[in-house]
């Protein structure tokens, strides 16, 4: 599980063998939750509301490059970093 950026205490995360919709992971203390890239709406899981909106902030900075990443995933390269939220 590669961490691809981390801001505010907030971890995000693609996993290489992730299937369905392109999605990424956040964590936040003892929350996470799957993103959508294309929609940030949250398929599983759950953050507490002041991190989902830190999350879906970041999330429209960075779609291209989470794309990007999530296409890296899908063929076991090797992921970039993503600038955090400042």
């Amino acid at each position: 599980m590669p961490t691809i950026s981390q801001f505010y205490g907030i971890k995000i995360t693609i996993f290489y063998d992730d299937h369905n919709e392109p999605h990424f992971h956040a964590y936040y203390g003892e929350y996470a939750a799957e993103i959508s890239i294309k929609t940030g709406k949250i398929h599983v899981g759950r953050l507490p509301s002041h991190a989902i909106k830190l999350v879906k902030e970041w999330r429209k900075l960075h779609t291209s490059e989470l794309r990007e990443d999530w296409e890296l995933a899908r063929a076991h390269k090797l992921l970039k970093r993503i600038a955090p939220l400042e």
